[in-house]
């Protein structure tokens, strides 16, 4: 009992932590976690959990398979057939203008009207000796009617011997003058039909109207302006507006010597407008220019458009296919191509790695046939589509990949 006495007394007691330092501690412990969490979160961002595999990437396109039939390429440009700057023959104020850019015209319609009071006042003019020719017409009948009415009288007067032979030379001589003025009165007439003529085609010259049916391209003058056919200055202008017959768009492209002995006319074509890169024409080779453009080498050839659309315009740039035969319906419909490197077989099943954003995923396709470097598929991808060329092995689905730079 001595000895358990002993070792209470000197047994040195536990040192009990103050409240202050406490709290100090718990403020560490949270510190330490907040960055261990931090830490754990960029590791996932960053991908150092998951390491990225790093690819080649493909894109998933269109093909048209008139790429099969051409022969070669050209390039051009779209060219109306039937256009024409209009003017008018007379010299004038612009008074009127009917049309804008874009407006459809018909053969004979007025687009425009100079001032032309002066010439409608000689026209009124010219009408009005008209009716004047014709009634001296009517005058000179009349007094030839009365002459003849008079030789008759005389005549039977001359057989009585009634009269002597001067009054009835002179019963002749009237008889004669009347017929003179009726002759002369109808020149009259006719003189005065051609002055009114003349009038109304002076009258005509101050109507601008469309020389067939089409579109108007480009306006050149405005209200006011002076026009001046034949003689275009600073102070007025040549033509009042620029129009095309939309029905008669074609495509002018330079066609190569080397090329010329594979066209010939009627053949097909396929045209692309730079400006609907979605859309293919047909067309047909309407003419071969006999004449080569020795600087180019080159020779013009015009293709027509089988199809005309609204939205083929005057001056856009095309490439034209020329074909070695005409595509059916069925061949005018682009196919969906992946690069060949990018499918891979497992047994009978076709399959592609899709990514999207970073991240891989196996796709099972249906393919068709082979395009050179290309292969057709049916479904499972679609354009634009980002696939991976010659996929390792050993990628598994959902990897994280990343595009590999060219050099």
């Amino acid at each position: 009992m001595e000895e358990l006495e002993k070792l209470k007394i000197h047994r040195t007691p536990l040192k009990k932590s103050s409240p202050a330092t406490q709290p100090r501690r718990k403020g560490w412990f949270l510190f330490i976690a907040l960055v261990a969490g931090m830490a754990v979160i960029y590791l996932a961002f960053t991908g150092a959990f998951n390491p990225r595999t790093e690819v080649a990437l493909g894109t998933v396109s269109l093909s048209y398979p008139a790429q099969e039939y051409t022969l070669f390429n050209a390039t051009g440009y779209v060219v109306p057939q039937t256009k024409a700057d209009i003017a008018s023959k007379a010299t004038g104020r612009l008074e009127v203008l009917e049309v804008e850019e874009g407006n459809h015209v018909e053969k004979g319609d007025i687009i425009a009207r100079l001032e032309n009071q002066d010439v409608l006042a000689s026209k009124k003019r010219a009408e009005a000796n008209v009716a004047v020719a014709r009634a001296g017409l009517l005058e000179a009948q009349a007094e030839l009617k009365d002459a003849m009415l008079a030789l008759k009288r005389a005549k039977s007067l001359i057989d009585k011997k009634f009269i002597t032979h001067e009054t009835y030379d002179a019963a002749v001589a009237r008889r004669d003058k009347a017929a003179a003025a009726v002759q002369s009165a109808k020149a009259n007439i006719l003189a005065a039909q051609a002055s009114y003529q003349e009038a109304k085609v002076a009258v005509e010259y101050t109507f601008i109207r469309a020389p067939f049916d089409g579109v108007i391209l480009e306006k050149y003058a405005d209200l006011g302006d002076v026009v001046a056919p034949f003689s275009s200055t600073i102070e007025s202008k040549g033509a009042v507006a620029s129009m095309a017959d939309m029905r008669t768009l074609q495509v002018e492209a330079d066609v190569s010597e080397s090329n010329l002995m594979q066209v010939k006319v009627n053949q097909p074509c396929e045209i692309q407008l730079d400006a609907l890169p979605g859309e293919r024409f047909r067309g047909r080779v309407h003419m071969i220019v006999p004449t080569v453009d020795r600087t180019k080498a080159t020779i013009l050839v015009k293709v027509s458009f089988v199809d005309l659309d609204e939205r083929i315009l005057p001056d856009m740039s095309a490439r034209v296919a020329f074909l070695s035969k005409a595509l059916s319906p069925q061949e005018q419909k682009p196919y969906t191509v992946a690069p060949s490197s990018a499918i891979i077989r497992q047994g009978e099943q076709a399959y592609a790695f899709r990514v999207d954003g970073n991240q891989a995923h196996k796709i099972p396709l249906t393919v068709g046939k082979r395009l050179d470097e290309q292969m057709v598929v049916e479904k499972g991808l679609q354009q634009g589509d980002k696939v991976i060329l010659n996929p390792p092995d050993d990628l598994p689905e959902g990897a994280q990949v990343t595009a590999k730079e060219d050099n």
